[in-house]
């Protein structure tokens, strides 16, 4: 442990303004301290202190012209993590709050996530602190392409592959492509996400809320649980937690709240999904704008309130550090059994550990979300084979990856004394895989 400690301290002092970072590392390190006492040559290689160091860190400016014919300037960051065991893989987040820390935190999360996937992926993570809200389409297709017009020098679809993420969905996706493919005159895998008429991949857009279904399906199972006839809370009302709803809803569960950055709505006759797709999807309206059309339901101001609704599963789908310690206990007392991350470290450290202190699955974000950068992976194979799976034949391999994280964290977790804890068997499996990759390439 004194190992672990001293890197943790290292880190610490390199980079003290990033506490997100800082939280996603020290969750990290805390679980694998076991590990060095079983593979020593882990401590002699320096792995710890080489995994918690980017392979690059590239920042810019992005310069562009609103409607208004006035120059705006965004900075631009791309983090590649780690190599080691493919491409960088990882989104791009365009949201006020992105800045490099942030940045930095995803990155590192990433590296795991796509670790437990079984692909051949690396981590990183992108994105800008431009708001594309309220934005015209032509403002974000001239950011867009002034944002690529730097980050292309960095990424191909041999060297690092990014995807959409918060504020990049598929217009982004789309405009940045163009650009890409402008500058570079190729035509291939760069990015994930893509729509369909050039390259994207069916049950895409589905695949983190399925695959965060899927293996919550499959830890329930193993505790004799299932979504029939339970309670489920959603928190976020984007592409996670609109597809968890529908594949929730499928496995027999009754979905009652969901929530955007103002607040939160509960409908207990079942959130009428149909309606948060057209609100959302289609029209860009808020969630509060669901009460005005479905009689019975409730909005409230305020995104924490959303845990104290009363149910059975909790799929925290929206942003970092959203359910805190208050939240879990008021969970756990009104009897919610599970909980899994559909976001990026929504739970904060001490939720997860009330969790885990009251017997409550809790499934990670690293392990329980894997499944948009599964299907991105996916989609990178059929770009090279220049080929086109169906939607059964995608979400078919993205059920069976999900089970197999689930089943490779709860393996691991046991073989290291700390069974039922899924945080600690991600990280192991997860650090595992990319350690070995490390060892055999040598100091580079």
């Amino acid at each position: 442990m004194s190992y672990v400690n001293d890197v943790y301290e290292l880190v610490q002092r390199r980079n003290p303004a990033e506490p997100e970072f800082l939280q996603a590392v020290k969750e990290v390190l805390e679980s694998l301290a076991p590990v060095f006492g079983k593979r020593p040559e882990f401590r002699s290689a320096g792995l710890l202190e080489r995994i918690v160091e980017p392979e690059r860190q590239l920042m810019f400016r992005v310069p562009w012209m609103d409607d208004g014919g006035k120059v705006q300037v965004n900075r631009g960051f791309r983090v590649q993590f780690s190599s080691a065991i493919g491409p960088y893989k990882g989104g791009l987040r365009f949201h006020p709050s992105v800045n490099l820390g942030i940045i930095k935190f995803l990155g590192f999360e990433q590296v795991f996530k796509n670790s437990l996937t079984g692909q051949p992926i690396g981590g990183g993570k992108g994105g800008s602190d431009f708001d594309p809200k309220g934005k015209s389409d032509n403002e974000v297709m001239r950011f867009c392409q002034s944002f690529m017009s730097e980050l292309f020098r960095y990424i191909d679809a041999d060297t690092d592959v990014p995807a959409g993420d918060i504020g990049v969905g598929g217009r982004e996706i789309g405009y940045l492509f163009g650009q890409f493919k402008k500058l570079t005159n190729q035509f291939n895998g760069v990015l994930t996400g893509k729509g369909l008429a050039f390259g994207g991949s069916l049950a895409r857009k589905e695949a983190t809320g399925y695959g965060l279904v899927y293996l919550v399906e499959k830890m329930m199972e193993a505790k004799g649980k299932s979504f029939k006839g339970a309670k489920v809370v959603v928190s976020g009302s984007g592409n996670v937690a609109i597809y968890a709803h529908e594949k929730a809803t499928q496995l027999g569960g009754k979905v009652v709240a969901m929530s955007d950055s103002n607040g939160y709505i509960f409908d207990p006759s079942g959130v009428d999904l149909d309606l948060v797709k057209r609100l959302k999807e289609v029209e860009r309206r808020r969630i509060k704008d669901y009460c005005a059309e479905k009689k019975g339901a409730e909005y409230h101001d305020g995104c924490e309130g959303i845990w104290q609704v009363p149910c059975s599963i909790a799929l925290p789908s929206a942003t970092q550090n959203e359910l805190d310690e208050a939240g879990a206990k008021t969970l756990v007392k009104n009897g919610c059994f599970a909980v899994a991350e559909g976001a990026n470290m929504p739970c904060t450290p001490e939720a997860a550990e009330v969790f885990l202190k009251n017997g409550v699955m809790f499934a990670p974000g690293k392990a329980a979300n894997a499944g948009g950068v599964a299907t991105s992976a996916l989609e990178m194979s059929q770009n090279s084979q220049r080929l086109s799976w169906t939607f059964e034949e995608v979400d078919a391999k993205l059920k069976q990856i999900m089970i197999n994280i689930y089943t490779s964290a709860a393996t691991s977790a046991e073989e290291y004394g700390m069974k039922d804890n899924l945080i600690a068997g991600a990280n192991i499996a997860g650090f595992l895989k990319v350690a070995d990759a490390m060892m055999a390439q040598g100091l580079v």
